[in-house]
């Protein structure tokens, strides 16, 4: 998810109840909820390294629970700086608990994952035991209305915190924690609601007519609002079927044949690009992968590009005027050696 989503979550995590437990424990579960995160910082090295570790180890069980130390750790610094200038300070309304709030900071970091899985780009949470990929694939990575919830249990404790100060009513120690519960319990609504609909598509796309052809394995990737409307993807032994669903109508459109990608053949230079460092990273990355050669190219060079199948949908809020989002490409000479590698148009120098 974008990281908007993730500081909301660990800030209505935190007033649910968590708040009220130990110091520091809306700055900690809003931090850590965001902290995995952080392995964008691998962009310094070109954006290769940066797609090779994006969702890299901090997105992992084994990760957290170094994650969480250097959070708490972090702030039991501030904490034992704080009360050294100012022994006489005023105590924070919540006990100071460390071991309570590493917990708390495990939770925030859970909630990234666990936000991260449900949509189409997937994780790998038990890296380096277990490589594979995971991806719930039923909420889009920006989901307005989830956006619209998790704000509402923010802004909402405020706006009504103002009439009650109109009427001189106490203001609470702590307030916002009904209306952080229920934006919990309606996030999961939308989830449950999104993922019944997200089979409902997969059925749908499996049931389809591809010509008599065998369908070997469907995919359903969410839109950003819509929980009715599915782009979806059908895999046959020749080729692949784009399509949209519609689970409200129970109907699926296949398109034109502008909606069918054959599979493309194997070449040299394929092959070549598939073993340099993008090529590897991308296909042990990449569930819906098509590999395409394009020759010909004024001084005898080759480009092979790399495109997931996943971000081939026209959403606006994935356009890219220089292709689809998520697709790198390897520049090849007459001899078949590497001079250039790019991600989403950027050159890995």
């Amino acid at each position: 998810m974008e990281p908007v989503t993730h500081f909301m979550t660990g800030a209505v995590l935190a007033r649910a109840g968590f708040n009220r437990k130990a110091a520091y424990a809306t700055i900690v579960m809003v931090l850590a909820a965001e902290a995995p995160d952080l392995d964008t910082l691998w962009s310094i090295r070109g954006p290769v390294a940066a797609f090779q570790h994006h969702r890299g180890w901090t997105h992992t069980f084994l990760g957290i629970p170094f994650e969480a130390a250097i959070i708490v750790g972090i702030f039991w610094l501030i904490h034992r700086g704080r009360t050294r200038r100012q022994p006489a300070a005023r105590p924070p309304k919540a006990p100071v608990r460390w071991a309570l709030l590493y917990v708390f900071a495990v939770i925030a970091l859970l909630s990234h994952l666990l936000l991260d899985w449900t949509n189409n780009y997937g994780l790998r949470p038990f890296f380096p035991f277990n490589p594979r990929w995971y991806a719930g694939s039923f909420v889009f990575i920006f989901d307005p209305v989830l956006f619209l919830i998790l704000l509402s249990a923010l802004v909402g404790p405020a706006l009504f915190g103002l009439i009650n100060s109109e009427v001189g009513a106490r203001k609470p120690a702590f307030r916002g924690q009904n209306w952080a519960i229920l934006g919990l319990l309606l996030m999961l609504s939308l989830w449950t609601w999104r993922f019944v609909e997200h089979n409902k598509a997969l059925q749908l796309a499996q049931a389809g007519d591809y010509n008599g052809a065998t369908v070997l394995r469907a995919f359903a990737s969410p839109s950003p609002a819509n929980p009715y409307r599915w782009h979806t993807i059908v895999e046959t032994p020749d080729l692949y079927q784009l399509g949209t669903a519609n689970t409200r109508t129970g109907t699926l459109a296949t398109g034109t044949l502008s909606s069918i990608i054959y599979k493309p053949p194997t070449t040299l230079a394929t092959l070549v690009a598939k073993r340099t460092w993008l090529g590897e990273v991308y296909l042990d990355w990449s569930s819906w992968p098509v590999v395409t050669e394009t020759s010909n190219i004024p001084g005898g060079l080759t480009t092979v590009t790399f495109r997931d199948l996943r971000f081939l949908d026209d959403t606006p809020l994935l356009d890219n005027r220089d292709g689809p989002p998520l697709s790198g490409t390897v520049t090849l000479n007459a001899d078949r050696r590497v001079i250039r590698m790019e991600m989403d148009g950027r050159i890995q120098h």
